[in-house]
C-alpha cells in the first residue's frame, strides 16, 4: 500500500496541471464548507457577547396589546399578581418589579436625556451588574425611598468628564418635577442582558414620591436555574393567558432569544455548508473523469503488471489509492485554507475566531469518501482490463 502512495505522488508530479485540476474542486469544497460553519459560529457567538452571560435565567414579562374581548381581564402587576404568580407557577426562584422612566439628568452645565428604571433591592445583583464605584442600594434605600441614584459607565462619564461621580448630587427630572439625587454608585463597562436602561433609583422612592401604590411595569421572574428558563416562559405565559382570557402579555427570556438566534444561525450555515459540498461531488466527478483518463493511458503498464503476476485487487487497490491521495492531499490544503481564510475574514470584522473541529473532521472525511467513491469505477475497471488486449493497445 504504501509502494501504490509513492507510485501515486510520483505520478502527480509527472502530471502537475492535471493534478492541480482535480485538487482545485477539493480544496474549494473543503474551504467553503469550513469558511461558512466558521463564520456562522463567529455569529452565534458574537450574539451571545452582546447579551452576555448575565439574566439567563430572567423572564421578562410586560404587558402587551389587548384583544377586546367580553370576557378578557386586564392584568395589573401588582403585590396579589406577583403573589399569585409565585404560588401557581413551578420554579420560580424570586419575582423582581421595575418601573421605567423618562428622566433629564443634569450636573452644573451637563445635561443629558436618559432611561432611568425605579428597581427593588437585591435587582442590580441578580444581574450581576458589578460596580466600578461605590455601592448597591441597601434594604433601607429601597423601603424608606432615599433619594440615590446609580449610573452606567457611559453615562457617568458623559455627566462627570473628570471622573469623580460618586458622590456627587445630580438633578433628576421626571414628569416635570425635580429631584435631587446623590450618586451612591457607578456600573462597570459592561453587558447585561435585555436590561437598556443606563440610570437606576430604588423603587421606594418611586412609589412614595413619582407615583403611590403603582403597578409594575415590567416582571422579571428569576428561574431556579438557567435551563428552566424556556420551560418557565411557556408556563408564564399560559398562567397571564388563563387570568386574562387572551394573550395580552409579553413574556420572554434572553435565553428564549439566544437560542432561536443561534438556531437560525446554525441551520443557515448548515444549509450553505451543504451547497459547498455540492462543489466536492462536482470535484469527485472531475476525479473519476481524470481517473478514467489515466487508466487508458497506462493500459500497458497495467498488462505489464497483470502479466507479471498482479491480481485484479492489487490492480483495484492501486488505482483507489491514488484516487484517494488526491482527496486526502487535496482535504488537508482546504482544511489550512479554509482555517486561514476564516481568521482573516474574522479578523478584519472584528469579530471572535471559532472553529468548528467537527466541520473540519467531516469536510475532510467526506473528501477521502469522495476520491474512493468516484475513483471505485476506474479502479474497477483497470482491474478488469484483459492483459493480451492491454499490452496489444
Amino acid at each position: 500500500m504504501l509502494e501504490d502512495f509513492i507510485n501515486a505522488l510520483q505520478n502527480f508530479r509527472r502530471n502537475k496541471t492535471r493534478t492541480f485540476l482535480s485538487l482545485l474542486g477539493v480544496i474549494i469544497g473543503v474551504a467553503a464548507v469550513i469558511i461558512i460553519t466558521s463564520m456562522g459560529n463567529s455569529s452565534t457567538k458574537q450574539v451571545q457577547d452582546t447579551f452576555g452571560t448575565s439574566g439567563l435565567d430572567i423572564v421578562s414579562v410586560s404587558s402587551g396589546y389587548m384583544r377586546r374581548r367580553r370576557d378578557s381581564v386586564k392584568i395589573i402587576f401588582d403585590e396579589s399578581f406577583r403573589q399569585n404568580l409565585f404560588d401557581n407557577v413551578r420554579d420560580i426562584q424570586k419575582i423582581w418589579y421595575k418601573n421605567n422612566l423618562s428622566t433629564t439628568l443634569t450636573y452644573g452645565t451637563v445635561s443629558a436625556s436618559t432611561s432611568c428604571a425605579a428597581v427593588e433591592y437585591g435587582y442590580l445583583e441578580m444581574y450581576n451588574m458589578e460596580l466600578e464605584s461605590g455601592s448597591y442600594f441597601s434594604v433601607t434605600d429601597d423601603e424608606q425611598g432615599m433619594q440615590k441614584i446609580i449610573l452606567t459607565h457611559d453615562l457617568a462619564e458623559n455627566l462627570f468628564p473628570a471622573g469623580d461621580a460618586t458622590g456627587q448630587k445630580i438633578m433628576l427630572v421626571a414628569d416635570k418635577v425635580t429631584f435631587g439625587f446623590k450618586v451612591c454608585g457607578v456600573l462597570k463597562e459592561q453587558t447585561v442582558g435585555m436590561e437598556t436602561s443606563t440610570a437606576f433609583i430604588p423603587r421606594g422612592f418611586y412609589k412614595k414620591k413619582i407615583k403611590p401604590n403603582p403597578a409594575a411595569d415590567t416582571v422579571l421572574v428569576q428561574a431556579v436555574s438557567p435551563a428552566k428558563s424556556t420551560e418557565l416562559v411557556t408556563t408564564v405565559a399560559e398562567y397571564c393567558k388563563q387570568l386574562t382570557g387572551t394573550e395580552s402579555v409579553n413574556v420572554n427570556s434572553m435565553q428564549t432569544m439566544l437560542e432561536q438566534m443561534s438556531s437560525i444561525t446554525n441551520t443557515m450555515s448548515v444549509l450553505l455548508a451543504a451547497v459547498a459540498a455540492i462543489s466536492l461531488l462536482v470535484g469527485g466527478i472531475g476525479i473519476m473523469n481524470i481517473m478514467i483518463v489515466t487508466v487508458t493511458e497506462r493500459r500497458q503498464e497495467i498488462g505489464i503488471r497483470k502479466a507479471l503476476g498482479a491480481n485484479p485487487r492489487d490492480i483495484c487497490q492501486q488505482f483507489l489509492i491514488e484516487s484517494a491521495s488526491i482527496t486526502i492531499i487535496g482535504g488537508l490544503i482546504g482544511v489550512i485554507l479554509g482555517i486561514g481564510i476564516s481568521i482573516a475574514v474574522e479578523y478584519i470584522r472584528g469579530m471572535s475566531f471559532v472553529i468548528s473541529t467537527n466541520s473540519c473532521i467531516i469536510s475532510f472525511a467526506f473528501s477521502v469518501f469522495v476520491g474512493i467513491f468516484f475513483g471505485l469505477n476506474p479502479a474497477l475497471r483497470a482491474s478488469k482490463l484483459d492483459p493480451v488486449d492491454a499490452l496489444s493497445a
